[in-house]
């Protein structure tokens, strides 16, 4: 009974979190930047628009698959409520940095989509900031928490540009 409570907290943590942090960053500010009016292409439209699409779709795709490995790790992706274990499955044996690269490529789409320099500018501004947090508070942390097995998984995982086979622990 405990291990499905357990369970059942990490899901529902993971989803809220997942409302308030990539909601919020690559769905409520783009829209305020935006109104996610359209912008028209003309004659690239054809290109343009499924390229947007498509990083829009690969971004949201490995976005939740990154999160729900944090729910089935009886966990969630915010700081305040961390997994026991170090998740080092699915996405993550190929980057150590997944959500925050699909986000990127969730905002980058709308970006395209929207025609908007303005977000381009934001996602600029977001990956400076996930950066900051990642080498400022993410890593240090990790470390600390586990130890070899964190430093291993970052000598073999690169952070920010995905390996072309799984690490293999």
């Amino acid at each position: 009974m405990a291990r499905a409570a357990s369970l059942a907290r990490a899901w529902i943590g993971t989803i809220v979190f997942l409302f308030l942090a990539p909601g919020i960053v690559a769905g409520l500010i783009p829209w305020l930047i935006t109104g996610w009016r359209w912008y028209d292409w003309g004659g690239a439209s054809w290109v343009v628009v499924p390229i947007a699409w498509i990083a829009i779709a690969v971004g949201v795709t490995f976005l939740l698959h990154a999160f729900a490995l944090f729910a089935l790790h009886r966990g969630t992706p915010a700081p305040v409520a961390p997994t026991q274990t170090l998740v080092v499955t699915g996405v993550y044996r190929f980057v150590r940095n997944p959500m925050y690269l699909a986000v990127l490529a969730i905002i980058l789409g709308q970006a395209l989509l929207f025609g908007s320099w303005w977000v381009v500018l934001y996602a600029g501004i977001a990956l400076a900031a996930v950066v900051a947090f990642v080498k400022g508070y993410e890593e240090p942390t990790l470390t600390e928490t586990y130890g070899e097995q964190y430093l291993e998984y970052r000598r073999n995982v690169p952070g920010w540009w995905p390996r072309l086979t799984p690490w293999r622990a």
